[in-house]
């Protein structure tokens, strides 16, 4: 089945404008300052950032649809900051893996920059190649590699990505947490964890970081004129680095154990944004 957004003759930006008036509508907000994806770990972040206005299920907005992860909340929130700004919380991501297209993968993000955005939190849990962040690190993206083979961007369309990922708020990020440590994503199109030798391919390459998201949100963002902040949660070292086998429930019994944490560390830096 085709997805919507991917129907012949829909301009996806169109969709975007379209899903943030109904959020408005459905909310009472008008504008949204920021926005956050929380992937796998950090849903938490969403109940200590600020007062919660509106929570919408994010099938009754259009483009969206139930998240297909468990661990994923399926929800769009508002929230209304200390510092009396709104944030925009998506808990509602759609993977590459899904097979709905880039355009459905960068959904939130685009609705989110129509929602009045300009800042776009990005998380996730995800694999760690250095030995070093085994138990639950939580680490600033300091760039990323696209191994996807795919990109947001469609026709002549030409976006810098230098700086992708704003060294301005990871440093705002270091003012709440200044051992915060920093490193590159590697996005995969999974849904299947990468192999030992995969891994070895992205160190080889620059990465310090494996997952199956992020990278085209990010993309799509920049295109939007947002200023990206990233960051993973380390649920697990990447195949070969660790010795036991790889799985799901790893992944979400890592995310539940520094949820706590990791989430107190996230509301205290989107204040600072």
């Amino acid at each position: 089945m085709t997805h919507p957004l991917n129907a012949e003759g829909v301009d996806p930006f169109a969709i975007a404008s379209e899903a943030a008036k109904q959020i408005a509508e459905k909310s009472g907000i008008t504008n949204h300052d920021i926005a956050l994806t929380l992937g796998s770990g950090w849903a938490k972040a969403a109940d200590l950032i600020g007062e919660t206005v509106s929570e919408i299920p994010a099938s009754q907005i259009v483009g969206f649809s139930k998240p297909a992860v468990v661990g994923h909340v399926g929800t769009i929130r508002s929230v209304r900051l200390p510092n009396g700004k709104h944030a925009l919380v998506i808990g509602a991501r759609t993977h590459f893996y899904e097979n709905h297209g880039v355009r459905a993968v960068v959904h939130s993000v685009r609705t989110a920059a129509a929602a009045g955005a300009k800042v776009m939190v990005l998380t996730n849990g995800a694999g760690g190649i250095r030995k070093e962040w085994a138990g639950g690190a939580a680490v600033l993206i300091s760039d990323h590699i696209n191994l996807t083979a795919a990109s947001p961007l469609e026709g002549a369309t030409f976006i810098d990505l230098t700086d992708l990922y704003s060294k301005r708020l990871r440093d705002l990020a270091r003012e709440v947490d200044s051992t915060l440590d920093e490193g590159v994503y590697c996005q995969f199109r999974g849904p299947h964890y990468e192999t030992p030798a995969e891994v070895q391919m992205a160190k080889t390459m620059g990465g310090d970081i494996v997952g199956m998201s992020t990278a085209l949100e990010a993309i799509a963002a920049r295109q939007a004129g947002m200023e990206v902040l990233g960051m993973s949660l380390i649920t697990n070292l990447a195949a070969g680095v660790q010795s036991t086998p790889l799985s799901h429930e790893e992944v979400l019994q890592a995310g539940k154990d520094a949820e706590a944490r990791i989430s107190e560390l996230l509301a205290k830096i989107v204040v600072k944004l």
